[in-house]
């Protein structure tokens, strides 16, 4: 079971508490990584992951120079970067299908990590959950953390900052206390971070997991292409239900966790309904069953191109 933690194998952890109790350098690495000022990230340097998604690049990219992602609850945040080649790979797990997530995060960033004379180890930044009601953060981390250690190459653990570690109380209520993080991809640097932007196709790839979408990787990095789909999803009128839905309403049946989403969680929510309203089916964005492909311009904006 090669997941490290300062270079020694460990156990599979019986609780977040056992990881922590055994190794607590993890809870100061925590609260340093907590206590870091958050960084609004430029759009025009940034490919923004959202849950669900994956993407993994190097330092040679000239189109994407930060990967980040946040808005995150219960959902952890997946950060796995080569120290040799600087590929790394960031990934929005939301606890779907985490078993079979692990191995797809692994495998873009060795795949990127072929160079022989690029010597260096395997590291991983986890951040996200907190102490929720229901332990759904809890048992998304144990399930990260045994699936890392099934992977047949050593993983190095550098932060962990989950569940109680990433744990804030807020008039009384615990909440995250980091939502979102960034990664320099020239420098390595990782950090708590905040995105204004979350395009491109924020709306339509919000509709791909709202309808059951499975973990995707949105980005080739050889070519500095974002591919979206293609995607199936089915008319489905009932949706409209929720348009006419209070926010306490929509918190309490849409969300893992009510009392601790952003607020514009409703507004996702009803922006992403919307979009399945007018687009009731997937054919008509994905004409011929092809992608569609996202390139960055001079001006450092992402625009739709109709080939790669």
């Amino acid at each position: 079971m090669p997941l490290l933690i300062q270079n020694r194998r460990i156990e599979r952890p019986g609780s977040t508490v056992d990881l922590f109790a055994r190794y607590p350098h993890l809870q100061e690495n925590a609260r340093v990584f907590r206590s870091k000022p958050v960084v609004d990230v430029d759009p025009k340097c940034l490919l923004y992951i959202q849950q669900r998604e994956f993407a993994a690049t190097t330092p040679a990219d000239n189109s994407v120079a930060v990967l980040g992602s946040d808005d995150a609850t219960t959902c952890h945040l997946v950060l796995l970067r080569h120290t040799g080649s600087g590929a790394a790979c960031l990934a929005h797990c939301d606890g779907s299908s985490t078993w079979s997530e692990v191995p797809l995060i692994v495998k873009a960033v060795t795949s990127l990590s072929k160079d022989p004379a690029k010597e260096g180890r395997l590291e991983l930044h986890l951040v996200g959950g907190f102490d929720d009601e229901s332990k759904t953060s809890h048992k998304l981390s144990l399930n990260l953390l045994s699936a890392f250690q099934r992977q047949k190459e050593d993983i190095h653990l550098e932060t962990c900052c989950i569940t109680e570690m990433n744990d804030v109380l807020v008039d009384g209520a615990h909440r995250p206390g980091v939502h979102g993080i960034g990664i320099n991809i020239k420098t390595g640097e990782v950090f708590p971070a905040s995105f204004p932007y979350k395009g491109p196709a924020e709306e339509l790839r919000s509709a791909r997991t709202f309808t059951g979408g499975q973990m995707a990787d949105i980005y080739d990095s050889n070519k500095g292409v974002v591919k979206i789909g293609p995607c199936k999803w089915s008319p489905n009128l009932d949706i409209s239900f929720w348009l006419s839905q209070d926010d306490d309403t929509i918190l309490k049946y849409l969300s893992t966790s009510p009392t601790a989403e952003p607020p514009h969680f409703v507004q996702h929510i009803k922006s992403t309904i919307q979009f399945l309203l007018e687009h009731p089916s997937s054919d008509s964005i994905f004409p011929g069953g092809q992608p569609q492909y996202y390139r960055r311009t001079e001006q450092g904006d992402w625009e739709n191109v109709n080939q790669t």
